[in-house]
């Protein structure tokens, strides 16, 4: 499910309806300290420097409900537990409470565990994640929280700003200009979660139905993990068509330590469970390295399925074939190259989306192609 989710909606009895039946299946940890309406979850590793600015617009939240923090400190070296303990009495004066805790180990467990602990500890009907290095704008909470309410089973996020202007521009425009129904067919992209985790907000249940988090720590795409299985369990994905969140760029954030490698993987897989078990046959839309790459990450069930590579490069067109040199297959497999116009629906689409200026969006356009049916996006 996917929902187009106007920033004016307005709390309506529907609301409070979503909101009572929640509270009667929330868990016992509300129940010992007195439940709120939205904790903000926030896990925290040596982020001293973003603080204060995180911290302040968290105090300037527009939000009328009850709300907290919860600050997991996972082992930081710097003066992060000290800089939010300064907050404490700012933030309580609002009537937002604040939760902190963490471990001093040598090192830390990473940030599926420590978003797992912040959430533990709170109290939350609806769980806000707040990355520490982010800015979140006044109306986040507010409007996530009506959109939530109202879709208690689905993963909401927003737009976003990017800082520094200009860093990750392709990645930002595809964050903030996919529509709702993209947000479900675009799952497999090299762009990971179709919303971005630090824009999103829940509730407590459908955490509790999904996850919780790996744990695995250094390497591990926690997200994109949790994504996955949110979808398996049928939950939704919408967005607020409002930039929220101010989401910051910079060399130090934890992606940068997730291989290329392990996500391709997992997105492979996540394609042939999601996609490739319900066709019989398909075509690989590229037929380069990309294509011929994920042709080669298939199980053999599904390189069986390939029923050609198609692409616009007359040089590989002219080939004719695209030999799967590795396989143990005799005679090895011969897959046809053939131009887009002459190949057959449904197809994988292996080509750079925002990188050919509106060209590969042109050619599938003239095929009248219906993206989620004929075709997907897998790069």
């Amino acid at each position: 499910m996917s929902y187009e989710l106007e920033a004016d909606m307005s709390p309506s009895k529907r609301l409070r309806d979503a909101e009572n039946e929640a509270e009667a299946a929330t868990g016992s940890q509300e129940g010992e300290r007195g439940a709120v309406d939205v904790s903000v979850a926030m896990p925290m590793y040596n982020a001293s420097t973003w603080l204060d600015e995180g911290l302040q617009a968290i105090l300037h939240q527009d939000f009328s409900g009850t709300m907290e923090l919860s600050v997991f400190d996972d082992a930081s070296t710097d003066d992060s537990r000290k800089v939010v303990e300064g907050w404490r009495e700012r933030l309580e004066a609002r009537g937002i409470s604040v939760v902190i805790s963490g471990h001093n180990s040598a090192q830390p467990r990473g940030v599926g565990y420590a978003k797992n602990k912040a959430i533990t500890q709170s109290c939350g009907q609806y769980l806000c994640f707040q990355d520490a290095d982010d800015v979140m704008l006044p109306q986040r909470v507010r409007l996530q929280y009506e959109a939530s309410s109202l879709h208690p089973d689905t993963l909401i996020g927003c737009k976003v700003q990017r800082v520094p202007e200009g860093s990750t521009e392709r990645y930002t425009r595809w964050i903030n200009t996919i529509t709702q129904d993209q947000l479900l067919t675009q799952v497999y992209t090299s762009h990971g979660p179709t919303v971005v985790m630090p824009t999103w907000f829940c509730s407590r249940n459908w955490y509790l139905t999904v996850g919780p988090f790996d744990e695995g720590g250094k390497g591990v795409p926690e997200d994109l993990l949790f994504f996955y299985q949110s979808l398996r369990r049928g939950g939704g994905v919408a967005r607020v068509d409002q930039s929220l969140l101010v989401y910051r760029y910079h060399e130090k954030a934890t992606t940068h330590s997730v291989t290329e490698e392990t996500i391709w993987k997992l997105r492979v897989d996540f394609l042939q469970e999601r996609v490739l078990s319900q066709w019989e046959s398909f075509t690989i839309w590229n037929a380069g390295k990309q294509g011929r790459k994920l042709y080669r990450s298939l199980s053999s069930t599904n390189q069986e399925k390939v029923k050609a590579f198609c692409d616009v490069d007359d040089n590989k067109i002219q080939k004719g074939f695209y030999t799967y040199e590795d396989s143990k297959q005799r005679p090895k497999p011969k897959i046809p190259v053939l131009h887009y116009k002459d190949a057959a629906a449904p197809f994988i689409v292996c080509v750079k989306l925002d990188m050919t200026e509106g060209v590969l969006e042109e050619n599938l356009n003239s095929l009248l192609l219906k993206e989620g049916t004929d075709f997907y996006h897998f790069n």
